[in-house]
C-alpha cells in the first residue's frame, strides 16, 4: 500500500521541496500550508493540501481530520516543519513576541503531534520527524527567540522518543544549518511588529549588524545547501528500517555538533560572539 505523510509549512522552502521529493519517491503527500491561497496553489499542482495553521487549534484538528478521512484513518509519517523567526536581542524581545513565536514553533507542533500519536499507536507504527535546526543545540546572537523554540523542540522530542521507545513509533530530529529558504524575508514583518530597535540600548549594533543581514539579500551563505538536502534526510528518516535519532544537514551543523562536544562553553561563546 502507498505510504502517507503529512508535511507542514509547504508554501515554500524546505516544506515545498519535501512535498515534491516525497511524492517523487511514491509517497502519498498531504502538503499543508498556513494560508488557504497556498493550499489552493498546491492543489493545482496535484497535491492534497489541508490548511493547518499552528496558531489555530481548530485548523489543526480539521486539517488532520481531512487527512485521516482520505486515508481511512491511518498516517505513516508526520513532518513538523512550519516555523518562523523573530530576530532581535533577547532583552528587546517582548513577552508577547516570545509567546507569538512559541505558538507557531512549539505549541502548534506539540498539539498536532499529540493528535497524531493515537493514530500511529492504533496502527502499530509511525514516524514523527521534527525539523529542528543547528540552533536547536547551539546559540547564535540576535536569534534568542528562535533558539529558545528550537531548544524546546529538541527537549520535547528527546523526551517523546524515550516515552515511545516500546512502541512502533519512531521520533526523529533533523537539524539543518544554512538551507535556502524564505525564513529571512518572512521574519521581517514579525521583527517590525515586535522589536523597538530604535529605542534599544543596542541600537548601534542593530544598525551595524542585524539590520543589514535582515534587509539586504547578500546571496547564499558560504555553506548553504538547497532544501533538497533536508528532503534527502527526511526520506531516510521515514524509510530506513532503523532511522537515526538525529540527522545533521550542512557542514556548519556537523562542525558545531563536534565542537560542542569537545570545547568548553567559554571557548564556544568566544567563537559565536563574533558570528
Amino acid at each position: 500500500m502507498q505510504k502517507s505523510i503529512l508535511i507542514t509549512g509547504c508554501s515554500s522552502g524546505i516544506g515545498l521541496d519535501a512535498a515534491h521529493g516525497m511524492r517523487a519517491r511514491g509517497w502519498r503527500v498531504f502538503a499543508s500550508c498556513r494560508q488557504q491561497r497556498d493550499c489552493d496553489r498546491l492543489r493545482a499542482q496535484g497535491f492534497e493540501s489541508p490548511r493547518i495553521d499552528y496558531t489555530d487549534a481548530e485548523s489543526i484538528r480539521t486539517g488532520l481530520a481531512e487527512v485521516l478521512e482520505a486515508t481511512g484513518g491511518t498516517l505513516d509519517a508526520l513532518f513538523n516543519n512550519g516555523a518562523h523567526g523573530l530576530p532581535g536581542a533577547v532583552e528587546d524581545v517582548p513577552t508577547e513576541g516570545l509567546r507569538h513565536i512559541f505558538e507557531t514553533n512549539v505549541f502548534g507542533w506539540h498539539e498536532l503531534t499529540r493528535q497524531v500519536i493515537p493514530v500511529m499507536r492504533a496502527q502499530g507504527h509511525g514516524r514523527i520527524v521534527q525539523n529542528s535546526s543547528i540552533l536547536g543545540f547551539i546559540a547564535f546572537p540576535w536569534r534568542g527567540a528562535y533558539v529558545a523554540t528550537k531548544y524546546a523542540i529538541e527537549g520535547l522530542t528527546d523526551t517523546l522518543r524515550l516515552e515511545l521507545r516500546d512502541t512502533g513509533i519512531k521520533v526523529i530530529l533533523i537539524e539543518p544549518g544554512p538551507v535556502t529558504s524564505k525564513l529571512r524575508e518572512k521574519a521581517i514583518p514579525i521583527f517590525e511588529r515586535f522589536i523597538d530597535w530604535e529605542n534599544s540600548a543596542l541600537r548601534e549594533k542593530y544598525e551595524n549588524s542585524l539590520l543589514k543581514r535582515l534587509y539586504e539579500d547578500s546571496g547564499p551563505d558560504r555553506f548553504e545547501l538547497p532544501p533538497s538536502a533536508v528532503t534527502d534526510k527526511l526520506a531516510h528518516a521515514v524509510e530506513a528500517r532503523r532511522p537515526r535519532s538525529r540527522y545533521y544537514v550542512t557542514t556548519p551543523t556537523y562542525v558545531a555538533g563536534y565542537l560542542r562536544r569537545i570545547l568548553p562553553t567559554g571557548v564556544i561563546d568566544s567563537i559565536l560572539s563574533r558570528v
